[in-house]
């Protein structure tokens, strides 16, 4: 059954890793946790750990004038 569209637009993003990281992403997308494919798993863990950071105070969202 093919997805759903995305309701929020998005963006392209490539980023190069170690092959030890990829067997570990690959170990997290076999549990089907945080989604069934790397792209997807990878999206998650890293929109998780940006809100952790956001919660946590280390990271502050600048309002859109300061962009």
């Amino acid at each position: 059954m093919p997805r759903s569209p995305n309701a929020q637009p998005t963006v392209k993003v490539t980023i190069s890793t170690s092959p030890a990281l990829l067997k570990d992403l690959n170990m997290v997308v076999a549990t089907g946790y945080f989604g069934n494919t790397r792209s997807e798993a990878a999206e998650r863990l890293l929109a998780e750990a940006i809100r952790n950071l956001l919660r946590e105070g280390t990271l502050v969202r600048k309002q859109p004038t300061e962009l």
